[in-house]
């Protein structure tokens, strides 16, 4: 492999080609990148496809537009900026290390990066790269892919990925070599369909020298989502519902409908706990919700309860899209059109 050959290739293209428009990438006026930006940026998109990561980027730094911004607000106004991005332990800890470098200052290393609250190796050498110029590779899905059909590797590990983008990482311009290498994953050798005709590596590429290059890497195995069934009861109306703060590791800080696990036992006895415990008198059935975050696929029957409980304008709280899928299903039946 002739890697001084392949770096001017890819950097070649991703001068020419590379998404230069992500609102993540400008510059400020001394010509560096805001590592603010960069860090909000590289947590959302872990999960999030970039069209769709791009709106709520936006609405996200509109809200925060500093780190000192995001130090100083409530949790419950960082979930409601969040929402609709799932993954909430991300803007939990994006929150916690925000004030951490209010405190202590923005890191400028690697090193720095991977102190703070949730940030992992991706994040630590994604803004250690781009935003100060670290010599830090880069592994994600792409990067995976990519690598992948270069060496024609079906079941790369992580060790090797790693090994292998280290290799390759152009040290003069590590930044600029680590989202060329995303780049063109998210363009080009794309999962089904690679477009290698536009390929600047093309020649170099063994998975297409093979002939089959959608072959590389073969897919992950992936655990089954555990099913789990639930009833939820919504007093009031879908505007201005009854709502509960979440707790736990997933949802934690939201609010949302009360809740029940059906566990391994009735939905009327869940209906029967859930009633009991709220003091309200389940008036009628509403419907059925399906929904799946993480490893968790979720079948929740709606009810509608009587029951003298305060309502919250639903537009005014952080809520999972579960809630939002709940409240709709109501609105849908006419009880009323939600504020949202």
């Amino acid at each position: 492999m002739d890697v001084a050959a392949l770096r001017a290739s890819l950097l070649g293209w991703f001068a020419a080609q590379g998404r230069a428009d992500l609102p993540w990438r400008v510059t400020r006026e001394d010509g560096q990148r805001d590592p603010y930006r960069v860090w909000v940026a590289e947590v959302l998109l872990q999960q999030t496809q970039v069209v769709r990561g791009r709106v709520y980027f936006e609405r996200f730094l509109t809200a925060f537009p500093t780190v000192q911004a995001l130090a100083l607000a409530p949790q419950e106004a960082v979930l409601k900026a969040w929402e609709g991005c799932g993954y909430y332990a991300r803007a939990r800890n994006l929150h916690r290390a925000a004030q951490v470098m209010a405190r202590e200052g923005v890191p400028v290393t690697y090193d720095g990066w991977l102190a703070l609250p949730g940030v992992g190796p991706y994040t630590a050498a994604a803004v250690s790269s781009l935003a100060f110029g670290e010599g830090r590779a880069v592994m994600d899905g792409n990067v995976r892919r990519v690598l992948s059909r270069l060496y024609a590797v079906e079941v790369p590990t992580d060790a090797w990925v790693q090994g292998t983008a280290d290799a390759l990482l152009d040290p003069a311009r590590p930044g600029e070599w680590n989202e060329a290498v995303m780049d063109l994953g998210a363009t080009v050798c794309v999962p089904k369909r690679p477009l290698c005709g536009a390929c600047p590596l093309r020649a170099q590429c063994a998975a297409l020298a093979s002939g089959e290059p959608a072959r590389y890497p073969a897919p992950k195995v992936r655990a089954a989502a555990r099913e789990v069934r639930a009833v939820a009861v919504l007093a009031g109306t879908p505007g201005t519902p009854y709502l509960e703060e979440r707790h736990g590791t997933l949802l934690g800080g939201l609010w949302g409908l009360p809740l029940e696990d059906c566990g391994d036992g009735t939905e009327g006895d869940a209906l029967a706990r859930l009633a009991g415990r709220l003091q309200v008198r389940p008036a009628e059935r509403l419907g059925v919700v399906t929904h799946t975050m993480t490893h968790r696929h979720l079948t929740v029957t709606l009810y509608r309860a009587d029951g003298a409980l305060p309502g919250t304008p639903a537009d005014a709280r952080p809520l999972s899209r579960l809630d939002r899928k709940l409240l709709a299903l109501a609105a849908d039946l006419g009880v009323q059109r939600p504020l949202f």
